[in-house]
């Protein structure tokens, strides 16, 4: 486990491999006397073939249990609503593979799939006033800092994956993190950052968009 700051604002590519690119927007704040960003991702943008699925979260003043802060775009276009009932999931067929984001809980958390490629349990949750004052964030109190947690899940990276986390799966790799520290930063904002979330182009990314591939 390690923790990655980036900047607020900013854009930096996940994973990006032969196949598949996954970019993650920051938010954040920095209380006075701080000389980094607390940080949290508010949207994902996972790039495939000629397809680009976001998921993200709403900007939230206050949060509220009941209301469903995910919003989800497929090349571009927003998905109005991802089912509650029935099979409470939205599929789209790609021209290789198929795409299912399927609701775990009536709102907020969701499982994505993009076959053989990646699978996402995300879950939108705020930042909670005992959380706040814990940390001392010093948040504003018009806003929850809405933002997504993520378990990821990778088929098929190649042994040359690239990005902050997909680099981790590469074979023989050696975290440079300090071990044994409360929180363990990983670096390499230089490396990672896009000029987009849209953007497959980072210092050392390796996807390569098929002609057609859907931006926003």
């Amino acid at each position: 486990m390690f923790y990655f700051h980036g900047a607020k604002g900013g854009n930096f590519a996940i994973v990006s491999d032969d196949n598949l690119q996954i970019n993650a927007h920051f938010i954040g704040t920095r209380p006075k006397g701080r000389t980094r960003d607390f940080t949290w991702v508010q949207a994902l943008s996972i790039m495939f073939d000629t397809h680009t699925l976001v998921i993200a979260a709403k900007r939230v003043s206050k949060w509220d249990d009941n209301f469903d802060a995910l919003t989800v775009k497929w090349n571009g276009q927003t998905v109005d609503n991802i089912p509650t009932d029935g099979d409470a999931e939205w599929r789209a067929n790609g021209e290789e593979r198929e795409v299912v984001v399927e609701r775990t809980d009536d709102t907020n958390t969701v499982r994505v799939q993009v076959a053989n490629l990646v699978e996402l349990n995300i879950k939108v949750r705020p930042i909670g006033k005992e959380e706040n004052r814990a940390h001392n964030y010093q948040l504003p109190e018009n806003d929850a800092f809405a933002h997504l947690e993520t378990q990821f899940k990778f088929f098929n990276l190649t042994d040359l994956v690239e990005g902050v986390l997909g680099k981790t799966y590469r074979a023989g790799y050696v975290s440079p993190v300090k071990i044994g520290v409360p929180m363990p930063m990983m670096g390499g904002e230089d490396k990672y950052q896009t000029p987009s979330l849209y953007s497959p182009l980072c210092n050392v990314c390796r996807f390569q968009p098929q002609s057609g591939t859907a931006t926003i």
